[in-house]
């Protein structure tokens, strides 16, 4: 691979970043505050690829100014093999160096979708004691994240929450033995770090729900629980009075993780 081939491939990386934090596509990625460092990525490589390509040209335009070491008789010197054919000392590049083209095509050609109910019941509930308990609204139905809900139900015993109408977002996942779970995937980072939190349904559930299909719950604090098969962690319960399929929403991560 040359330069001139280095600076494209950069150039395309840097324009695929770009396009990639111009759209919603980063979020299958990254979490939404990492936005503009994904933007600086994608610009600098791009600078990077003029930089190298302008260099280049420029070194190509230069004379050669022959090195004081330098036979003036380079036929002379040419060093020759029993068959009387000059042999050159010649190091092409290793081309292997071609499959960084395989990330750049999987980047532009083969965008992932978002993490689902496979991780989810395969991968423990990463349910951690929240920091604090923000004073909530006097919202009713409550809208609040899973990862809240699921917080506040296990390690404030539901004192919050008792008495309130909550509604909840999520992807639908069947445990092994039927309980239907709400799910968000949470991060720190990036979706390589993505976990899993659930939430157990109970009450009114739709008799019939597919792994992977997004709801809007309506319902109320329950003080049943179960253990995640997984980790032995704990899974809250809220008692359904309501369940309608939405779609999938912008960002499918639980950003509230952690904060």
């Amino acid at each position: 691979m040359n330069r001139q081939a280095q600076a494209a491939v950069l150039f395309l990386l840097g324009a695929s970043l770009l396009h990639a934090a111009t759209t919603d596509l980063y979020l299958r990625y990254v979490k939404e505050g990492l936005r503009p460092l994904v933007l600086a990525a994608g610009a600098a490589l791009i600078l990077t690829a003029l930089a190298t390509t302008w260099y280049e040209w420029r070194a190509r335009r230069a004379p050669q100014a022959p090195h004081p070491s330098q036979d003036p008789h380079p036929a002379e010197t040419v060093s020759l093999s029993k068959d009387a054919r000059p042999v050159t000392d010649t190091h092409p590049e290793p081309r292997i160096s071609w499959l960084l083209l395989l990330p750049l095509l999987a980047l532009i050609l083969l965008a992932p979708p978002a993490l689902g109910s496979y991780s989810a019941t395969r991968t423990g509930t990463a349910l951690q004691e929240p920091l604090a308990y923000p004073r909530l609204p006097a919202t009713d139905p409550l809208p609040l994240s899973v990862v809240d809900y699921a917080g506040r139900a296990v390690y404030d015993d539901g004192r919050t929450l008792t008495g309130r109408t909550v509604r909840l977002t999520g992807f639908v996942a069947l445990e092994h033995d039927g309980t239907p779970y709400l799910v968000r995937m949470a991060l720190n980072c990036c979706a390589a770090d993505a976990q899993p939190v659930k939430v157990g349904l109970t009450g009114e559930v739709p008799p019939v729900l597919q792994p992977d299909t997004w709801l809007e719950i309506t319902g109320t604090y329950t003080p049943r629980r179960a253990h995640d098969p997984v980790n032995d962690g704990p899974i809250p319960f809220i008692e359904v009075t309501r369940a309608r399929p939405v779609p999938p929403p912008r960002d499918p991560y639980d950003e509230s993780w952690n904060t």
